[in-house]
């Protein structure tokens, strides 16, 4: 079995649009490039998110493009199962690992509370992430809580700087505290978090290359000090950029037309939305109707942009 593996997960919380399909895309490119096996993970993680006819949806629509996988669950592998709803065992492990090690406290902040406690430069940034005060932190060494909420579990995090190079950004560093603060691996409702289950699962399942969007980015430093204290090897990261509206909005499920279903109905055939995609990131001169396999060849990350990418209304008339 070869020793490159990359990943495609999609959530399936609704139908694949064309962002979605620019990320899957690039991360298959990528693996086929340097001859590895692709794997395609469901994470349908939150159960009030995710449905199943949208996982058949999303099979069916990265078949469509041209777009295949080595392991998945509908095919299967030796690291499944491929559903996160299937491993949650595997996440309640490595909870119980960090628990045991005194990282892990009870949280009963509400998210006003936590936002009302938030540093001044996150004030009047709807968009940001307050970095969490540590408030229930305090309360454990006063020796107790008030209220009687359900708490969610939070990982101590160590005012460090965790660095690691992004094979399109470079060189990042963040201070974990000033980023996010102590963060939440498992929700007051009992679902393990992303940033729990994402380490665990890659790790699992011998992730050696991530490619995903820039949203994820501020992610990867709390991802890395997770993979150190599990005693884990990380894979190498690559967060390209996110096709945006001429708003400067990035691309959402909310936004029905550019669904590969409504594509699909149109009549937009599969290879002329990998052309046009192939064309913003730069593989191609102009955008014309390819396989995704007739891009292997000339796939680089050097090639990819680096800031978001605008996609006009009128893409595809």
């Amino acid at each position: 079995m070869t020793d490159i593996r990359g990943r495609f997960a999609p959530s399936p919380s609704g139908q694949m649009h064309l962002g979605n399909a620019w990320t899957a895309l690039l991360a298959w490119l990528q693996i086929r490039s340097l001859g590895g096996a692709v794997v395609l993970r469901v994470e349908d993680l939150d159960p009030d998110r995710s449905r199943p006819e949208y996982t058949a949806q999303i099979i069916s629509d990265l078949a469509w493009l041209g777009l295949d996988w080595d392991e998945g669950p509908d095919i299967g592998g030796p690291y499944g199962p491929y559903r996160q709803d299937e491993r949650r065992h595997l996440y309640a492990a490595a909870l119980d690992t960090l628990a045991a090690r005194g990282l892990v406290y009870p949280c009963y902040c509400t998210r006003a509370e936590i936002r009302a406690a938030a540093s001044a430069p996150h004030a009047g940034d709807a968009d940001a992430e307050s970095a969490y005060p540590g408030t229930c932190r305090k309360r454990v060494g006063e020796g107790g809580f008030s209220g009687d909420r359900r708490p969610a579990l939070r990982l101590i995090v160590p005012a460090e700087t965790v660095a690691f190079t992004d094979g399109l950004h470079g060189p990042v560093a963040q201070n974990l505290t000033a980023a996010c603060g102590d963060f939440i691996v498992r929700r007051a409702d009992g679902v393990h978090a992303y940033q729990l289950a994402v380490v665990v699962d890659d790790a699992a399942m011998r992730i050696t290359h991530v490619l995903r969007g820039d949203d994820l980015l501020a992610s990867t430093p709390r991802q890395l000090y997770l993979y150190s204290l599990l005693g884990l090897t990380p894979p190498a990261f690559a967060h390209v950029p996110l096709l945006v509206s001429p708003d400067g909005h990035r691309l959402s499920k909310r936004q029905q037309d550019l669904a590969l279903a409504a594509l699909k109905e149109r009549g937009v055939a599969a290879p002329e939305i990998i052309g046009r995609l192939a064309h913003l990131a730069g593989l191609i001169p102009a955008p014309e109707p390819v396989r995704p396999r007739d891009l292997v060849a000339a796939f680089s990350l050097a090639k990819l942009p680096r800031e978001p990418v605008v996609i006009e209304n009128n893409l595809f008339t």
